[in-house]
């Protein structure tokens, strides 16, 4: 048998068991040992030491170097390969050839008792040989996220193995973003003390190991206002050269310029293309010169402000557009003076903001530039390639928020994007040809983890994973991370917590915002609010978050010890302090209601139960606290000291409730809500559904995890769903279609037309101006809502939804449903 595998194995191939033609290539008794030529580029010495300590853990003994005919591991990196070496390769059926049109192309395959693997480059074999960690057991986030792996005596392959992949999209990575409360902090005061602002190169080195063991390539260094900027620090280029790690700069850094750190207003003058052009350009040239004679560089051209603002010095449309066309002509004739060939280098251009409204009036980007298109902060892309656009030489790239900073409101403090969202957006990415860059952006890539891990696994193989198999994706990645039986015990809780904060994230849960006017809120952030929740509708979020909780807490208790700090920082933290965070805001909410300033004989005892109340609420918010603290100081002994903040950037959602009177002291270590965790089964809170499911249609697909429904439809163009209405009482009647608020990518509209009972249709459109009122309430909540009032009888009507343009993924369907939806 020849088993030929070209996707990618997603959670690695489990160790079969012992058979005749297993092969032993790991033992407890003797070191593994490998050969790799001296050609070979660094990323494959650093691979080497990763997966030296990886096997020293699992087996105690570390792999050794040996001659390549008595390795138990041969690795080889194709384009540094001989020619002989390269034909002894195909003799034995390694398809050197197909390898070769592959991006960072990968295979493993067993001959003769040695282990080969090869790459097309040194990225390639170096994800071959991690490719054998995660065999062995190993999981990417063994460092990260305290993955310890389990002691074995012995690692065996069978002899007939065959694996080969390559990478789907070209660049593949993360931007290192709003890290002031997290991994910048937890960085110069813990893990790598040093003096305030810097990220240092023992962090980013640990960034780096992961990003390889995630098979990415690509990073945006971190460089908000405060962080040293990444070029400042000693031995980080060089740390990422080392592991094959290209270094990019976001859509507001020129040239691999960091502006915030490095632009000196006083020393340089101002950031004005149009006063002080000699001075700019000089700046840029002081870094194509630096960095001119090394590998990985992308440079991302165009200008904007020194941070995320126009460009300085411009007024209007017109001056605008030409102001920034001749920086684009400029930057092109700098990298041919001081790199080479501008045709050769990697170069992105983000149409981001007021600068897609300037590229979209015909400003002239090379061909061979790659365009950069973004969402809309929230996960929904505002822009994909046309058709035209898709024949680009230099292709095209996505920026994709996994956590944001500004207006509506942040969500800064847990990652909680769902998965349906993610596939379904990078999916009809891929679909647009665009290929060549994928970066996410994360403001911690710890918090991160399963949501980057899935963004990754795309990009490596975006047919990892279907509309119908997202659920299954995230499945097994528990049962990878926590074993078959915690992985299936805390799987429908876990589904349940992507729907509830697909309904609403943590961090929208006071129904404040941000970036409002200074003159009429203090640091422009509205307070908490009461939410659109109906009291019935409080009772099933807290009863929902009590299910899960209860779960996954009890579920932890046969947890490995050695996974215990893991399960903590990934599952019960997130899903603990969500319900906490919940507690705390819906609480305050019923007491303030409750309060009327009435006197009455009930007086008294609406007291006692207001207080109780209020108890309650602070609870929440002293339990967040507790949980924040645990994971900080008390996990992994202290690793992760300072990397958590429960309320980043002093948002008001974080602060303490804003409750009507002072309330008794809440329990010391209890939980006021343990009953309503005692008493509430899973199965009845999985089964709360307020939309109507479809019962016919043509052209739509459900995707999983995705929407407060978990099962949202995704429509072409042209297709129909009907849905079956059971009307209870003749008379008027309101009907809610709630759908995704998705963005017009195309540029074009995002209209359905709806009928009921073959009726003259009614047509609707979701497409809202960025920023505007209902652009917010539409990503806040995850839904956009549009509603017909109709008179009907009694009895069975067919309501049908037809898709007039692309984009149209209905989420739930409602008669007279005046909630939240849920």
């Amino acid at each position: 048998m020849n088993l030929r595998i070209t996707f990618l194995a997603l959670f690695t191939l489990a160790v079969l068991p012992l058979l005749a033609s297993d092969v032993v290539w790991g033992e407890a008794t003797k070191p593994t040992t490998y050969h790799v030529d001296k050609k070979a580029d660094l990323v494959v010495g650093t691979a080497i030491d990763m997966f030296a300590a990886d096997i020293a853990q699992v087996v105690g003994q570390r792999p050794q170097p040996a001659s390549a005919a008595k390795a138990n591991i041969r690795i080889i990196q194709l384009d540094k390969a001989s020619s002989g070496v390269r034909r002894q390769l195909e003799r034995m059926g390694v398809p050197v050839a197909e390898m070769m049109q592959m991006t960072d192309g990968m295979h493993i395959s067993v001959h003769d008792g040695q282990i080969y693997c090869v790459g097309t480059n040194g990225r390639g074999a170096a994800y071959a040989l991690l490719e054998l960690s995660r065999m062995a057991g190993v999981n990417p986030w063994i460092w990260w996220g305290d993955m310890v792996p389990e002691p074995k005596d012995k690692l065996t392959i069978d002899s007939e193995t065959s694996i080969t992949q390559g990478a789907s999209v070209e660049y593949r990575g993360i931007f290192i973003n709003d890290e002031d409360w997290t991994l910048r902090h937890w960085s110069n005061t813990n893990y790598e003390p040093r003096a305030y602002g810097d990220i240092g190169p023992k962090t980013y080195r640990r960034i780096f190991e992961l990003l390889l063991r995630l098979r990415a390539n690509a990073i945006w260094p971190a460089m908000h206002e405060g962080t040293t900027a990444f070029f400042k620090i000693e031995g980080a280029k060089a740390v990422a050269d080392s592991c094959g790690i290209v270094i990019g700069t976001s859509h507001c850094e020129p040239m691999l310029r960091n502006n915030v750190g490095e632009w000196d207003v006083k020393e340089r003058g101002r950031f004005n293309y149009m006063t002080n052009r000699e001075a700019v350009q000089q700046y840029w040239t002081e870094r194509l010169e630096e960095v001119k004679h090394s590998q990985g560089n992308m440079f991302t051209i165009g200008m904007r402000g020194i941070h995320d603002g126009h460009m300085e010095g411009v007024k209007g449309a017109d001056e605008s557009f030409a102001a920034l066309q001749q920086v684009i002509d400029d930057q092109q004739e700098l990298l041919r003076r001081h790199v080479g060939d501008p045709s050769k280098q990697m170069q992105v251009f983000v149409p981001y903001k007021e600068v897609l409204e300037l590229y979209e009036r015909g400003l002239r980007v090379p061909d061979y530039v790659t365009l950069m298109w973004c969402d809309d902060n929230y996960g929904y892309l505002t822009r994909l390639s046309k058709p035209d656009e898709q024949q680009r030489q230099g292709g095209a790239g996505v920026y994709y928020h996994l956590s944001y900073w500004g207006r509506p409101h942040d969500h800064l403090w847990l990652t909680t994007t769902q998965p349906g969202l993610i596939y379904h957006e990078m999916r009809a990415a891929y679909d647009h040809n665009v290929r060549r860059l994928w970066i996410a952006n994360v403001h911690d890539p710890k918090v991160a983890s399963y949501d980057l891990e899935l963004f990754l696994d795309m990009a490596w193989n975006i047919d990892a994973v279907s509309a119908a198999t997202v659920g299954e994706h995230y499945r097994a990645w528990l049962c990878r991370q926590f074993g078959d039986e915690v992985g299936a015990a805390i799987y429908p809780a876990m589904r349940e917590f992507f729907r509830l904060v697909g309904q609403r994230k943590p961090e929208f849960m006071g129904w404040s915002q941000v970036e409002l006017s200074k003159q009429q809120y203090h640091r422009g952030l509205s307070p908490q609010q009461n939410t659109e929740l109906t009291d019935d509708e409080i009772s099933h979020v807290l009863g929902a978050y009590d299910a899960i909780a209860a779960t996954v807490v009890e579920a932890g208790k046969n947890v490995p010890a050695r996974l215990a700090d893991a399960y903590f920082a990934a599952i019960e933290y997130p899903v603990c302090a969500a319900r906490a965070h919940a507690i705390k805001l819906l609480w305050a909410q019923r007491a303030r209601l409750k309060t009327t300033g009435a006197m009455n004989s009930r007086t008294e005892a609406r007291k006692a139960e207001v207080a109780q109340m209020c108890a309650r609420s602070l609870w929440g918010y002293q339990e967040v606290q507790r949980l924040t603290y645990k994971y900080n100081n008390e996990i992994a002994d202290g690793k992760w000291r300072g990397l958590m903040d429960m309320a980043p950037r002093e948002l008001p959602v974080f602060w303490a409730p804003a409750l009507p009177m002072s309330p008794p002291s809440p329990p010391r270590g209890g939980d006021p809500s343990i009953q309503v965790c005692e008493k509430t089964n899973l199965a009845s809170i999985t089964s709360h559904h307020i939309g109507i499911p479809p019962s016919g249609g043509a052209g739509g697909a459900c995707i999983d995890l995705l929407g407060h429904s978990l099962s949202a439809v995704s429509m072409q163009k042209g297709a129909t769903l009907t849905y079956s209405l059971d009307i209870a009482e003749s008379g008027d009647h309101t009907i809610t279609i709630a759908l995704i608020p998705t963005q017009p990518n195309d540029g074009g509209d995002i209209r359905f037309a709806v009928s009921i009972d073959g009726a003259e249709e009614q047509v609707f459109s979701l497409k809202e101006p960025f920023r505007s009122e209902q652009w917010k309430i539409n990503v806040l909540r995850g839904q956009a809502r549009r509603t017909i009032k109709t008179s009907l009888e009694a009895g069975k009507h067919r309501l049908t939804i037809r898709a007039i343009d692309d984009h149209i993924i209905v989420d739930q369907v409602a008669v007279d449903a005046d909630g939240y939806l849920l």
